[in-house]
């Protein structure tokens, strides 16, 4: 049996839906974040129950649409707020694997992981920037080869176990980065990463994907599902989800589709989330729409007024996808 890391016990495997934050949570666009506000931001999701923190790796600030990611590095500000909290999970979604050399992306994780104890969880992508790959001297079209290439190195120099080890010892001529951790560091593909299902099914400890509508997604979780019967013998691994998410002022006000989420209520929040869970959703990862709302108003709402809910162990029998008329088709 794996043993896996707290990071990814506590917020993947916990025997019911749990939900984290994207950071940095109050950031401007185009703007830098405040570390003093987001650590207040961190401490305060992690007094609130929150199962975990993620972060973006945007190497060079390339707009996308009408966005411009101004992040900083990704295992120095996880390790930022691992020193503000004491219990919260501390996940990258996703470091860009083909940007990044393989060993530097593994002692980062060990590193990170002891450091918080234990509380990281590896979230890996492929990447899909031209100009970041062109400015990294990076073919974009072999991004997908690169991915698995590095990715098996990765999970070689992350394994506690010796007989694991083997790709570590041949890349570095015998040497080991650093001690191997006590525990299995969960480690997810995000997005597609150019693999098929099956490859991620057998190789990651999770897939992390985007919001689709219900439907759409619980075709996807079938698909997963299907995947790892024919690649992992049914072992069953954690599905996670992103979501937009413009929480209302009005709790009662019904859900409506927003790019990637939902502008929503509270209470049609549950509703979903609760169908999520039901089709088979682990996690999601709710990334806050930057709106009238001050941000630390919306995370105060979602800790006491969601998280119960969704903690709850006397609930009323919840709808199946597409069927509670107080969330509509999204």
């Amino acid at each position: 049996m794996t043993h896996f890391n707290t990071a990814y016990r506590q917020a993947l495997l916990a025997g019911r839906l749990t939900l984290g934050l994207m950071t940095p949570m109050a950031r401007a666009n185009g703007a830098m974040a405040e570390p003093a506000l987001e650590l207040q931001f961190a401490r305060h999701a992690d007094a609130l129950g929150f199962a975990a923190l993620w972060t973006r790796d945007v190497p060079v600030m390339v707009p996308q649409g009408e966005e411009i990611s101004v992040l900083d590095e990704p295992f120095v500000w996880l390790a930022t707020l691992a020193g503000a909290t004491a219990r919260i999970a501390l996940g990258t979604a996703a470091s860009v694997l083909p940007l990044r050399h393989p060993l530097h992306v593994a002692k980062a994780a060990l590193s990170l992981n002891r450091l918080s104890g234990g509380r990281l969880v590896l979230g890996l992508g492929s990447g899909d920037r031209e100009a970041e790959f062109a400015i990294f001297q990076q073919d974009i079209a072999l991004r997908g080869d690169v991915f698995r290439e590095r990715w098996n190195l990765v999970r070689s120099a992350l394994s506690p176990e010796v007989e694991d080890r083997a790709a570590l010892r041949e890349a570095t001529g015998g040497y080991d980065l650093m001690a191997p951790p006590a525990e299995r560091i969960g480690m997810l593909v995000v997005g597609s990463a150019r693999q098929s299902l099956q490859w991620t099914a057998a190789h990651a400890d999770g897939w992390a994907t985007y919001h689709r509508d219900e439907a759409r997604q619980q075709g996807r979780i079938g698909l997963w599902q299907t995947a790892l019967r024919e690649r992992n013998a049914g072992e069953a691994k954690p599905f996670v989800q992103s979501l937009q998410l413009d929480l209302l002022d009005d709790a009662d006000a019904p859900a409506e589709p927003i790019e990637l989420g939902l502008r929503t209520g509270r209470h049609a929040l549950v509703g979903y989330l609760d169908r999520m869970e039901d089709a088979g959703v682990a996690h999601v990862l709710l990334n806050l729409v930057r709106g009238p709302r001050p941000a630390m108003e919306v995370v105060d709402e979602l800790g006491r007024e969601v998280l119960p809910r969704l903690q709850g162990h006397a609930r009323t029998p919840r709808a199946q996808a597409g069927q509670n008329p107080a969330l509509g088709k999204t």
